[in-house]
């Protein structure tokens, strides 16, 4: 049987699920793919977040390859950089929400 992640990427593939670990970074990443590009002000507005936790977020994000930053003045403007970001929130999400049903069903919880 293939390996599920080759040997060799496993350092990255835990880095880019570290990356997606924080819910602050989720939120962050939900907004900028529902409203696309963000200044962190818009940012900040959106999230409650303060400016200093949320550019230290979006940092982490940018380093890791998930968003983008474009410089235009003053003001740094947001997006996400990864075409298949979407594809596996969705996925995961999917996921979780089949597994909640589940349960309720399994325990008679609504």
């Amino acid at each position: 049987m293939k390996e599920l992640i080759p040997r060799a990427q496993l350092q990255l593939v835990a880095r880019r699920f570290q990356l997606l670990s924080e819910p602050v970074r989720l939120e962050i990443l939900n907004l900028l793919h529902v409203r696309g590009e963000m200044t962190v002000q818009e940012l900040v507005e959106a999230t409650g977040q303060s400016q200093a936790n949320l550019s230290k977020h979006l940092k982490v994000l940018r380093e890791g390859g998930l968003v983008a930053r474009r410089q235009e003045g003053v003001f740094a403007y947001y997006r996400i950089n990864d075409p298949m970001l979407a594809a596996l929130c969705v996925l995961v999400c999917s996921q979780v929400s089949d597994a909640a049903v589940t349960l309720q069903d399994a325990t008679g919880l609504s």
